[in-house]
């Protein structure tokens, strides 16, 4: 029988319940269970697909092509899993689902309520992934924090789960501050969110208490008393070097087996081993390797936000801990180079650039001047997306005389279009479709053998995750390749450029797709593999 953990948030967001939820699927994964996990986001959007990454950090692409809230990605990299897109639940699928039953006649004539109309789908989206494979458990986070207006019927509806018999553990996740002033740890925030979960009617089985440092007894005992759980059952969440070491700290608290105890689950078989392994073996790396991160979705008002590029970022660090470095990531805003090129001589300092995807024409003169910069200087630049289509703009221009070549994305009447629209998408904008329509998910590739590519790969048929509008244009492709870019893998019919290549740098490497999505801590992606040897040679 499956079993449910659900995991809520409490005091701010921002906690970090991603990785957690992620975590406590680590630990029982490598305790022998088999572990999925979901995410309910509460607003109204149908997907992540039309949100700016600055408001609401990077969209992640499932394989089946969902466009998903980010902490999707820290399950995947943690449990080294592929999951499906309709592990993700939004008001507005759900509201969509409702209503469309509704005009379908499916209520019989009833008056469509929110309990228990909205709550029945919830919980039938919340169980499907138990009817379509076979798992023991399934973790189930829910956004935000419990107070939130828009969380409610969520939350109402894992409370009806536990009431009609499901085998459910709530998790609640809050938030401990020191208050400078005092000097002193507060458990008042963790009472009060509590307090409001249980006016829902849920009892959480374990608090898990985010704070800079480990919670003491004293806060502990207080938390016990006034949240009515047993002290064994609080759990310090303190901040670590590492997020992957997060699983670690949960097993040294025993709270594996706490959960297996709640659910009078037996089996046991503890596989820590590799797990540990590998977090030892960071955590003595010595020697950095530094990559510039040269993208634009930084800046949310004066604050710096790293999350619109979680994913690239935790793919250096995978593919550097594989070549024994440890990683030196710097943010540079590609808007700065546009203001003073002088400042593009900054990138001397770098082993290795990424420019990774994005949208819209804000930046990319910047982007186009540090590629140019890094081919002509020999530094390693790896173009993800826009940044492998910038990188054919940059070529155009600079090498293959094309004066004014550009993106049809940012100058519609450039004499040079060499990225353009896919041809089904013109009809798509025209009718501003925006939702879900885009090149998503896994495609094929076939790589050219001999090329750099295929040596990274190892292989001649590469599957790669996707999401974007505009292609390398082929009326260009023959005067590019003439002029020595070389498109190292392509669509199984020819037509697509996934890949690009120039011989005789040290690595100048793009591709149309995202491989971020598919690294692992154990298993980095070939391409920022490639870029990381390149950036040790360097």
């Amino acid at each position: 029988m499956v079993n449910y953990i659900i995991i809520t948030g409490g005091v701010v967001s921002g906690l970090g319940k991603g990785i957690t939820t992620a975590s406590i699927g680590k630990i029982l994964q490598l305790h022998g269970y088999n572990v999925t996990a979901m995410k309910i986001d509460p607003y109204i959007n149908y997907d992540a697909g039309t949100l700016r990454p600055t408001e609401h950090g990077e969209v992640w692409v499932t394989e089946d092509g969902g466009e998903i809230d980010q902490d999707l990605g820290h399950y995947e990299r943690f449990l080294d899993i592929s999951i499906p897109k309709y592990h993700n639940i939004t008001t507005g699928q759900v509201f969509n689902a409702v209503i469309e039953k509704e005009r379908n006649g499916k209520y019989l004539g009833k008056t469509v309520q929110p309990i228990p109309h909205v709550t029945d789908v919830i919980k039938q989206r919340i169980k499907r992934p138990a009817k379509e494979a076979k798992y023991d458990f399934v973790l189930v986070e829910i956004g935000g924090t419990v107070g939130d207006y828009e969380n409610v019927l969520f939350l109402e509806a894992v409370r009806q789960m536990k009431q009609e018999g499901e085998r459910v553990v709530f998790v609640h996740v809050t938030y401990v501050p020191v208050l400078d002033a005092l000097g002193e740890a507060k458990t008042k925030p963790t009472q009060h969110s509590v307090k409001l979960l249980r006016e829902i009617g849920i009892q959480p089985d374990f608090i898990i208490t985010r704070s800079e440092k480990t919670l003491d007894n004293v806060r502990r005992e207080k938390i016990a008393m006034f949240c009515n759980v047993h002290e064994d059952d609080v759990i310090s969440n303190e901040d670590v070097d590492n997020v992957y070491a997060v699983s670690l700290l949960f097993e040294k608290q025993d709270f594996c087996r706490k959960i297996l105890r709640k659910l009078n689950l037996r089996k046991d078989r503890n596989n820590l081993a590799s797990w540990e392994k590998f977090i030892k073996k960071i955590r003595r790396l010595k020697n950095p390797v530094t990559i510039g991160i040269v993208g634009k979705y930084f800046d949310i008002g004066t604050s710096q936000l790293s999350d619109s590029y979680i994913s690239v970022i935790e793919a250096v660090k995978h593919a550097a801990w594989n070549n024994n470095m440890k990683p030196d990531i710097k943010w540079i805003d590609s808007k700065i180079f546009e203001k003073d090129e002088r400042k593009l001589k900054e990138l001397e300092k770098l082993d290795g650039i990424i420019v990774p995807g994005g949208f819209g024409l804000s930046g990319v003169e910047g982007k186009i001047a540090t590629i140019s910069y890094a081919r002509e200087h020999n530094i390693p630049y790896l173009g993800l997306c826009l940044g492998m289509q910038l990188a054919v703009v940059e070529y155009a221009r600079n090498v293959c005389g094309m004066k004014g070549a550009n993106t049809a994305e940012v100058d519609k009447k450039t004499p040079y279009p060499v990225i353009d629209f896919i041809p089904e998408q013109v009809k798509v904008i025209r009718e501003s479709r925006y939702g879900a329509t885009m090149r998503l998910g896994a495609y094929p590739a076939l790589l050219k053998k001999g090329s750099a590519i295929q040596e990274l790969y190892g292989k001649n048929k590469v599957f790669e995750r996707h999401r974007h509008r505009y292609e390398v244009n082929p009326e260009f492709v023959g005067e590019l390749e003439e002029k020595g870019l070389i498109f190292s893998g392509k669509s199984p019919d020819g037509i697509l450029m996934e890949f690009m290549e120039l011989p005789g740098h040290p690595y100048f490497v793009g591709t149309q797709a995202h491989p971020e999505f598919k690294s692992r801590p154990l298993k980095p992606a070939p391409l920022f593999h490639g870029l990381i040897r390149a950036a040790v040679k360097r």
